[in-house]
């Protein structure tokens, strides 16, 4: 059985031209079970297909290195940009024991998908908001002179007729060498970036990440500190598309229970084929985690907290009935009413009920308790993956004075 093949070797030489709430996982990537709404302990995430056996290696493409006049520095910085449909994100960070820390990070909603479901095309206005984005991240790139990044874009650019265009004004205008990357890949990335937030168990775990332009589920076998990716699924239902293409009246109560209706329809029959051929491999108590701004926002709102914060959400358990609950709560209020809720705001209330439509359509089809919760995936995929690779490729330095008597003692 094969093993994931690392991403394009390509894909790797873009250089630059949380309180503790999870699974720390720190016995063989995991912690033990908690209760419902608690917190695990431990460290610091339609084209149906199957890889049997595929493992989420910690590998990515030979990187490029510094010349022999700048030679490997452990505390030099790496670079993830991640590219959605909905969001624009950035994280730099140094390598620290067998992980990482974070120095610098950046946010945005872009929404460059807006319009492809329908148009199939990246509209001008959606495209400018992408690269000023990505304008701020080339500054904080050379700012912490960072040795190495990979830069990815997912579902928008891979649907728009004009994503190539787009890749290429990317470069010219920024610097940043876009990847636009397959879904296998988006979905291995996510796996590897979130996967030590699983709660311990038996059995396969479910991982899911729900995106602006579409879903990914995993399934995969969590008994190993590297997850092995048993069966795998990508569909083209995120936040934006499958609001895009369920559009309606919100006038009524009755006018938003029936576009909720047709949201959750759409995407249980997307997930037929797959939830079809893991049935047999997935037990009565599957451990699912997700990651995806609907399960964090809704994670917060379970929290009931004024403001999101990363730092209480990420690794959270959240009891699956309250997320159920939020879900249907939220696709009965109007718009307006979403907008005014603490925690919520404007930004996201227009695109919330879908998220809230394919999280339940994944509970329907995957029964749970509870359900993990990450606030991390592609981007910390993508940095363990560049130092992993950098590592291995660092040469040793040579053995001080007290260090070359003490080996020649021994």
């Amino acid at each position: 059985m094969a093993d994931i093949p690392p991403p394009d070797e390509r894909a790797a030489r873009n250089r630059a031209k949380p309180p503790a709430t999870r699974n720390r996982n720190r016995k063989k990537g995991r912690g033990k079970p908690p209760r419902n709404g608690s917190r695990p302990s431990g460290d610091n995430r339609a084209r149906p297909g199957a890889e049997q056996g595929a493992r989420v290696a910690e590998k990515a493409p030979v990187a490029a290195r510094a010349p022999a006049s700048q030679p490997f520095v452990p505390r030099q910085a790496y670079a993830a940009i991640d590219l959605g449909t909905n969001n624009c994100r950035l994280l730099i960070a140094r390598p620290s024991g067998e992980s990482f820390t974070v120095i610098d990070a950046f946010s945005r909603v872009v929404r460059l998908g807006e319009g492809v479901a329908q148009t199939g095309r990246l509209s001008e206005e959606a495209m400018n908001r992408a690269l000023a984005a990505l304008k701020v991240c080339a500054e904080k790139l050379k700012r912490r002179r960072v040795r190495l990044a990979r830069s990815v874009a997912t579902e928008a650019c891979r649907r728009a007729e004009n994503g190539d265009d787009f890749i290429n004004r990317v470069r010219e205008e920024t610097g940043i060498v876009l990847d636009v990357i397959s879904a296998r890949e988006e979905a291995r990335l996510a796996v590897l970036g979130c996967h030590i937030l699983l709660e311990e168990g038996d059995g396969p775990a479910l991982i899911f990440d729900i995106g602006g332009g579409s879903t990914e589920l995993v399934l995969i076998d969590a008994v190993t500190e590297t997850p092995r990716m048993i069966d795998w699924v990508s569909v083209p239902w995120g936040v934006v598309s499958l609001t895009e293409s369920c559009a309606g009246e919100e006038n009524s109560p009755e006018a938003r229970a029936s576009r909720y209706d047709q949201m959750r329809t759409l995407v249980r029959e997307s997930f037929a084929e797959f939830a079809g051929r893991t049935a047999p491999l997935v037990g009565q108590e599957v451990r699912l985690l997700g990651t995806s701004g609907t399960v964090t926002t809704l994670a917060s709102l379970h929290l009931e907290l004024p403001q999101y914060d990363r730092r209480a959400v990420d690794g959270l358990i959240v009891p699956a009935h309250s997320m159920r609950s939020i879900s249907q709560r939220l696709a009965g209020m109007s718009a307006t009413e979403r907008a005014d809720m603490p925690g919520l705001g404007r930004e996201r209330s227009d695109l919330v009920i879908a998220g809230c439509a394919i999280l339940e359509s994944i509970l329907d089809i995957w029964p749970a308790d509870r359900l993990g919760v990450a606030d991390r995936g592609i981007r910390e995929g993508i940095l363990r993956s560049l130092i992993a690779s950098d590592l291995s490729f660092a040469p040793q330095r040579p053995a001080t004075a007290p260090q070359r008597n003490r080996q020649k003692q021994s």
